[in-house]
C-alpha cells in the first residue's frame, strides 16, 4: 500500500514543482522587463501633469569618479630588455624615465608574456593572454579557444571599467589587439579602441609601423600624418602632441574629471627610426660589441640593486642544435669582419637614439602635467611589453620584413645603407647579439617565454601623492596581468562580475599596490604564473621555475618529448643553474602545475610552426577569399589582411583607365612600400610596373615599349608562376599589357610572405604612406586621366578573360 501511495505522490509532487517554477519564471520575466527596472530605480513622482510630478535625475546621471581619484598615465614601450635603459644600469639614456624612477619605484621582477599582442591583452584586461584569445600576435591567430585573436566579452577592459565609473579614457599609439582582417574600413570595429572603452584613439592598429610614414587611425577612421618627414615629422613627436591635445581639451570642459591615458609609442619596435641628432649621441658607444656590453652592464645592474650581487652571466647559444632556432643564433663578436662590426654597432646606435628620442617626447607630456598641476595626483606607469627583439637575425637587417618572409639578409646590401640607417630609406633591425645584450643577464629574448630574457621587463611606477618612497627598488615577483588589478585598487574600483549582461572571467592577476609601502625584499603576493608562447613554455611558482626546452618558430613539434629544467629564482635570478636532477619532486610538482594552469587558461594546443607558416595562414573574414577582386579609386587603403592575396601564385592586374592628357602620370595601382610591394603606374607617357622584392635593389621594373596617347585603355600585367626558389620566393615570367597587346616582359620573382607586417595597404589612383617605387613620390596621385576601377585576379582564367570581367564589373558601377 505504501508503495502505491508513493507512486501516486511523485507525479503530484512533480506537477506542483512545475507550477511553482513556472510562477517563479513568470515573476522573473516580469522583473527583467527593462521598463520595470527603470521604474524601480526611479525615486521621483510621475503624475498625468508634469507640474504635479517630481523629477529624479539619479538613475540618468553618469557615475562620477570618487573624490580625489587620480589620473593614470600608462606609457608602454615595445621590445625592450631590462639591461637597455639607464635607470636599470643600461647605456641608453632615458631622462624622463629616470626622473619618474627617482620620484617613485623601480621593479626588478616584473614579467610579461614575451610577445606584443598577448602582453597588451593582459594589460587591457587583467586576464591571462589565452583567456583573451591572444596565444600570440594577432597575425598568428588560429581557430582555437585560446588563439582566435579577439578579446572576448568575458574580458571587460580597464578602459570600459574606468569609462563607466567617471574617467575620461584615451588611447594613443600602438594597438595590435585588432584581428588583421578587422583592420579595414568595411570590417567590424568591435575590437577597435573606441569600442573597448576608450573615448578617443590616435595611433596605428597593427604590430608596427614606419615612424616616418605611419599608418594612422583617429577614433574610428583612417587618416594621414599631418605633415611630412621633410617638415620634421616623426611618429613619436606626433603621439606626444596628440596626448597633450586630448588632455588639454578634456580639462578645458571637465577639469574635475580624472583621465586614463594608455600611451603606446612605436619605440622600440622595428623599424628603428630616429632624428639624426639623437643617433649621433651614441656614436661609438657600442663599438666594443654585445658580449662586452653584457659584461659591462651586469655589475651596473647589481650596483643599482636590480639584481643580487652574486647573479651570474648566462651563456649565449646554449641551446642544443636539435632544439635551437638558427635564426636566433648570436655570432661571436670577435669572429665578425670589421665592416660587420661597423654595421652592427651603428644599428645599436640607431636603436638607442630611437629610444631616447621617444623618451624625450614622453617628457613633453610629463612636463605639461607638471606645469598644469596634474602630475602630483597622476599615477605614471612606464614599462615595456616584452624582452629585446631577436627578429633582426644574426646579421641584422636594413629591412625587418625579410625576417617575416624567411629571406636572408646580405651584408653587402646592408652596408650600402650604412649612412642612412634610422632614416626613411631603411626599415632596420639590429642583430640577435644586441637582443641578448639588452636582455642581460638572462637567457634569450623576445618570443622565448620559458626564459626571463623574453619576459623580464622594466617597470617604473610614480605617484607623488600616493607613494611615499622615492627612488627605491621593489623585488617582488609580478606579471603583466597584475597591472589592471593594481589600477582598480588604486582607483577604489572592482572588476564587475557581470558586464553588459555577460559573466566575466575572474582576474588572473593580483594588485601590486601593497608593494608601494613594502620593503624592497618583502614577500610577494603573487604565487603562480604560467608562460606559453609559440611552442615555448614555463611556469613560476613561489620562487621556483620549471622550463621546457623548446625554441619558438622551429616547426619541430614533439612537445611530449621536451626536456624540463628547474631553477630557484629566489637565489638564481638569471636562471643559470639547472636543479632538475637534484629536485625531481619539485620539478614534477611544477610540470603538473603547468598542465593544470594550461587547462584552466585554454592554452593548448601548442604551436611552434615557422613565422611564414603561421603568418601565411588564410583566416576567415567577413568576406570570403575569391578569385577576382575589383577596386575603385577614392577609397582608403585596403589593409593586406583583407586585400587580394597574390602570395605564392600567378596573378593579374587590369585597370580600366581613360587618358585625357598626353602628359598623364601617376599611380594606377599600388600595394606595399619601398621595403616590399608592387605598383602599376604611368610615367613619361609609358606604362610601368615595378615589383619591389623586399626592398632589394635594383627594383624589378618593366616599362612599355609604346607611349599612351589620350584615349580609353585596359592597362595591366600578368605574372605566371613557374617554380619556387630556395627561400620560398616564387619565380616566373611577367608580361605587361596595353589593351590586348604585350608591351614588355621578363623574368620576375615575388615575395613568399607579406609586403608588410601591417599598413601600406592596397591603393587605387595613389600610393599611401611610403612609395613602393623610387620612380615617383607619394601620394603619386594620377593626373591627366581617370580610373574607373582595377581588377585583380588570382584565378586560373587567361588575361583576356579578366579584361572582359573587369569591363563588365566597371560598367555596372
Amino acid at each position: 500500500m505504501k508503495t502505491i501511495q508513493d507512486s501516486m505522490l511523485k507525479p503530484i509532487f512533480l506537477l506542483i514543482m512545475v507550477c511553482f517554477f513556472a510562477v517563479l519564471s513568470q515573476k522573473a520575466h516580469a522583473q527583467s522587463d527593462p521598463r520595470e527596472v527603470r521604474k524601480e530605480n526611479f525615486k521621483g513622482v510621475i503624475k498625468l501633469d508634469v507640474r504635479d510630478s517630481k523629477a529624479d535625475w539619479a538613475p540618468y546621471t553618469p557615475k562620477k569618479a570618487p573624490e580625489g581619484a587620480p589620473n593614470v598615465l600608462f606609457v608602454l614601450y615595445d621590445d625592450t630588455g631590462m639591461a637597455a635603459w639607464s635607470p636599470y644600469g643600461g647605456a641608453i639614456n632615458m631622462p624622463t624615465l629616470q626622473k619618474l624612477a627617482d620620484n617613485g619605484l623601480i621593479y626588478s621582477q616584473w614579467h610579461t608574456t614575451a610577445l606584443c599582442s598577448p602582453t597588451r591583452s593582459t594589460l587591457l584586461t587583467g586576464r591571462n593572454h589565452h583567456l583573451t584569445g591572444n596565444a600570440a600576435i594577432t597575425e598568428t591567430a588560429n581557430g582555437f579557444p585560446g588563439a582566435h585573436g579577439r578579446i572576448p566579452e568575458q574580458c571587460a577592459t580597464i578602459g570600459q571599467v574606468l569609462q563607466e565609473n567617471g574617467w575620461s579614457t584615451f588611447w594613443i599609439g600602438k594597438d595590435h589587439n585588432v584581428p588583421e582582417q578587422d583592420v579595414a574600413s568595411g570590417a567590424s570595429r568591435k575590437q577597435w579602441p573606441t569600442q573597448l572603452g576608450f573615448d578617443r584613439y590616435y595611433g596605428f592598429l597593427g604590430g608596427e609601423t614606419n615612424q616616418w610614414y605611419p599608418d594612422l587611425v583617429e577614433d574610428n577612421h583612417f587618416t594621414e600624418a599631418p605633415y611630412s618627414p621633410e617638415e620634421g615629422y616623426h611618429l613619436s613627436k606626433d603621439l606626444a602632441d596628440k596626448s597633450i591635445e586630448y588632455i588639454r581639451d578634456q580639462k578645458a570642459t571637465n577639469p574635475s574629471k580624472p583621465w586614463f591615458l594608455w600611451y603606446c609609442p612605436g619605440a622600440n619596435h622595428a623599424p628603428h627610426h630616429a632624428p639624426q641628432e639623437y643617433i649621433d649621441k651614441y656614436k661609438g658607444k657600442f663599438d666594443d660589441g654585445y658580449e662586452s656590453y653584457r659584461k659591462w652592464v651586469l655589475p651596473r645592474m647589481i650596483a643599482k640593486g636590480i639584481l643580487p650581487k652574486d647573479t651570474k652571466l648566462t651563456d649565449l647559444n646554449f641551446l642544443p642544435p636539435n632544439i635551437a632556432n638558427e635564426a636566433d643564433y648570436v655570432r661571436p663578436w670577435d669572429k665578425l669582419k670589421p665592416e660587420e662590426k661597423k654595421l652592427f654597432s651603428k644599428l645599436a646606435e640607431v636603436y638607442a637614439g630611437f629610444s631616447e628620442y621617444t623618451d624625450a617626447q614622453v617628457g613633453r607630456v610629463v612636463d605639461y602635467l607638471e606645469k598644469t598641476g596634474q602630475l602630483e595626483n597622476t599615477v605614471v606607469i612606464y614599462a615595456a611589453d616584452n624582452g629585446a627583439s631577436g627578429e633582426g637575425s644574426p646579421n641584422g637587417s636594413v629591412n625587418e620584413n625579410k625576417f617575416f618572409n624567411g629571406y636572408p639578409d646580405e651584408l653587402a646590401e646592408n652596408l650600402k645603407l650604412l649612412d642612412k640607417l634610422g632614416g626613411p630609406d631603411t626599415y632596420e633591425h639590429y642583430p640577435t647579439g644586441w637582443a641578448a645584450a639588452f636582455s642581460t643577464p638572462f637567457k634569450m629574448f623576445k618570443r622565448y617565454s620559458e626564459y626571463a630574457g623574453g619576459t623580464a621587463d622594466p617597470l617604473v611606477i610614480s605617484w607623488p601623492k600616493g607613494i611615499k618612497a622615492r627612488g627605491e627598488v621593489r623585488n617582488q615577483y609580478h606579471h603583466s596581468t597584475d597591472i589592471v588589478p593594481t589600477i582598480l585598487d588604486i582607483c577604489g574600483l572592482e572588476m564587475p562580475k557581470v558586464h553588459n549582461g555577460v559573466g566575466q572571467y575572474p582576474l588572473s592577476g593580483v594588485s601590486m599596490k601593497y608593494s608601494f609601502a613594502a620593503k624592497p625584499d618583502d614577500a610577494t603576493e603573487k604565487h603562480i604564473q604560467y608562460y606559453a608562447m609559440l611552442g615555448s613554455r614555463a611556469i613560476w611558482k613561489d620562487g621556483w621555475k620549471a622550463v621546457a626546452l623548446h625554441a619558438p618558430l622551429t616547426g619541430k613539434g614533439h612537445f611530449d618529448k621536451d626536456e624540463w629544467e628547474l631553477y630557484n629564482t629566489n637565489i638564481d635570478r638569471s636562471e643559470s643553474t639547472n636543479l632538475a636532477k637534484k629536485n625531481p619532486d619539485k620539478l614534477k610538482e611544477l610540470i603538473d602545475a603547468w598542465f593544470d594552469e594550461a587547462d584552466k587558461n585554454l592554452v593548448l594546443p601548442l604551436d611552434d610552426r615557422t613565422a611564414i607558416e603561421i603568418i601565411g595562414l588564410e583566416r576567415p573574414s567577413e568576406e570570403a577569399p575569391r578569385e577576382k577582386y575589383v577596386y575603385y579609386p577614392g577609397t582608403a587603403p585596403v589593409p593586406e589582411g583583407v586585400a587580394v592575396n597574390v602570395r605564392g601564385r600567378s596573378f593579374k592586374i587590369v585597370g580600366d583607365v581613360e587618358i585625357k592628357d598626353a602628359k598623364a602620370s601617376g599611380v594606377i595601382f599600388a600595394h606595399g612600400s619601398r621595403f616590399g610591394g608592387h605598383t602599376l603606374f604611368i610615367k613619361d607617357g609609358k606604362l610601368n610596373y615595378v615589383y619591389n622584392f623586399l626592398g632589394i635593389q635594383p627594383e624589378q621594373k618593366f616599362v612599355s615599349s609604346t607611349t599612351l596617347a589620350p584615349g580609353k585603355y585596359t592597362l595591366g600585367m600578368e605574372f605566371i608562376r613557374e617554380k619556387t626558389g630556395e627561400h620560398g620566393e616564387q619565380i616566373g615570367q611577367m608580361k605587361l599589357y596595353i589593351n590586348d597587346k604585350e608591351v614588355a616582359s621578363g623574368p620576375m620573382k615575388t615575395q613568399p610572405g607579406k609586403f608588410t607586417l601591417s599598413g601600406d595597404g592596397l591603393c587605387v589612383g595613389f600610393d599611401s604612406g611610403d612609395a613602393v617605387s623610387k620612380e615617383y613620390k607619394t601620394p603619386g596621385t594620377l593626373k591627366g586621366g581617370t580610373i574607373l576601377g582595377v581588377g585583380v585576379s588570382v584565378g586560373k582564367e587567361q588575361y583576356q578573360d579578366l579584361q572582359k570581367e573587369a569591363a563588365r564589373a566597371l560598367k555596372r558601377d
